[in-house]
């Protein structure tokens, strides 16, 4: 457990607090781009406890810039889109991408304010779907070469969802191996009436068994957790027989996202960006090492799930997530449905808006979270000494981190790490884009 004051150091963001100074030196998710389509493409939005507007200007660049007008404060958000960037509905002051004072109309001609106005901006980019931004100081760090984000665009699909709670319990239930095998299980594999999410549906790699049934009947996983040069990977093994053992590698991006496979074919990047200290929203892109993605189809999916503008999950604390004690009885563990983010956020949400560490017990199972606490604590401290923190990329050092594994398997006769690694070569080789992209010097 952790005591009140370590509690506050980890989870807390806003006001320029150390986890947000953490997390704001690196990219965080911002929005979707489907958030900026239409005939507005403008979205207010809150991230890392700041109210900010991101707009696409006529020429199509991307700006986003604090919410607040600098004259007198008026809501941008319901600014015009017009004449090269964002006019205040106040008194028409107009803004480019970069927070540039283009115009101060009512003032009078032949004036010098605007030349002395700037409204703070702040870097983005378009990455796989999601428009990322730097909230920090000084410049921006590279993205790694991860999967998701080299990628080809027909190979990768993203969409959101709200969670109603600090972002640091949601990451910890991303990087639990054991809950799987109790949070998301069920009662039949050929439940006829399962539909849209439910988990985990298809076999382990070189195998027929389908990954609910080793989940369901092997609940005690052996839980590695590996320090790496881009955050933490966490290998859990599921003994099938003495011969034959199940496989999971997943992974922690630090400093707030996760790495896991989805199925032989498709693995899952997802960020846990803190709107504030008590909410948070999942930003996932799905990475096929195969075909195209269908895109609409995967959006229908989610969205019959969701409710816009929000992003908000259909099954929420307001409705008791859905819960039926009687479908609890007798198909799924949680009683809420198939749907495995619905199971995530009730186990978020029910810890409380900021989790109590101080009441907590944890066990071996745990590896993972306490491993990734320290280093959360390692490296606030870096940031709090005037050092860049781990993640924080040059180009150069960008290019060098690649992947990271992220599989599921059955392995019969022959060790976890050579496993594993040859699953994900195996994957590579026939992947749509280059397994190893070249550095800067070949």
């Amino acid at each position: 457990m952790l005591s009140e004051d370590q509690n506050r150091l980890l989870t807390r963001v806003e006001n320029n607090a150390p986890a947000g100074k953490l997390l704001a030196s690196h990219w965080q998710p911002a929005a979707l781009l489907d958030e900026l389509e239409g005939p507005r493409p403008l979205k207010a939005l809150k991230l890392l406890g700041r109210d900010l507007v991101l707009f696409r200007d006529a020429a199509g660049r991307l700006g986003l810039i604090d919410r607040d007008c600098p004259h007198r404060n008026a809501d941008l958000a319901y600014g015009r889109l017009e004449d090269g960037g964002i006019r205040c509905a106040f008194h028409g002051w107009l803004f480019d991408v970069e927070g540039k004072c283009l115009e101060t109309p009512a003032e009078p001609e032949g004036g010098k304010l605007c030349r002395n106005i700037r409204q703070r901006s702040y870097p983005v980019q378009a990455r796989a779907g999601i428009v990322f931004a730097y909230l920090g100081d000084g410049e921006a760090p590279a993205f790694p070469h991860f999967d998701c984000f080299i990628a080809p665009d027909t190979h990768t699909f993203a969409f959101k969802g709200l969670v109603e709670s600090n972002w640091l319990q949601a990451l910890e239930v991303g990087m639990d191996p054991a809950h799987a095998s109790y949070l998301h299980r069920y009662a039949e594999d050929d439940d006829p009436n399962a539909g849209y999410g439910k988990p985990f549906r298809g076999a382990s790699a070189n195998s027929n068994m389908p990954i609910t049934k080793v989940l369901r009947e092997y609940g005690r996983p052996r839980i590695d957790v590996e320090e790496t040069d881009y955050g933490l990977r966490i290998v859990a093994t599921r003994e099938i027989d003495p011969s034959l053992k199940h496989v999971r590698v997943t992974n922690i991006a630090f400093p707030n996202a996760f790495v896991i496979p989805l199925s032989a074919e498709m693995t899952i990047s997802q960020w846990h960006a803190p709107v504030d200290d008590v909410n948070n929203y999942w930003f996932a892109i799905f990475t096929s090492f195969t075909g195209p993605v269908d895109k609409r189809a995967m959006r229908a999916q989610r969205l019959a799930q969701y409710d816009l503008p929000d992003y908000r999950s259909k099954r929420n604390r307001d409705n008791n997530y859905g819960y039926d004690p009687d479908e609890q009885k007798r198909s799924t563990y949680t009683g809420m449905g198939y749907d495995v983010n619905a199971h995530d956020q009730w186990a978020i949400e029910s810890q409380g808006r900021i989790q109590d560490r101080t009441r907590e017990h944890l066990g071996q199972s745990d590896k993972a979270i306490s491993a990734y606490r320290r280093m959360l604590r390692a490296e606030i401290e870096n940031v709090q000494a005037g050092k860049k923190p781990l993640m924080a990329l040059s180009e150069t050092r960008a290019r060098t981190l690649r992947g990271p594994v992220a599989v599921d398997g059955l392995a019969r006769g022959i060790e976890a790490e050579q496993f594993w690694k040859m699953l994900d070569a195996e994957r590579r080789a026939a992947a749509p884009w280059p397994s190893q992209p070249p550095l800067a010097a070949e």
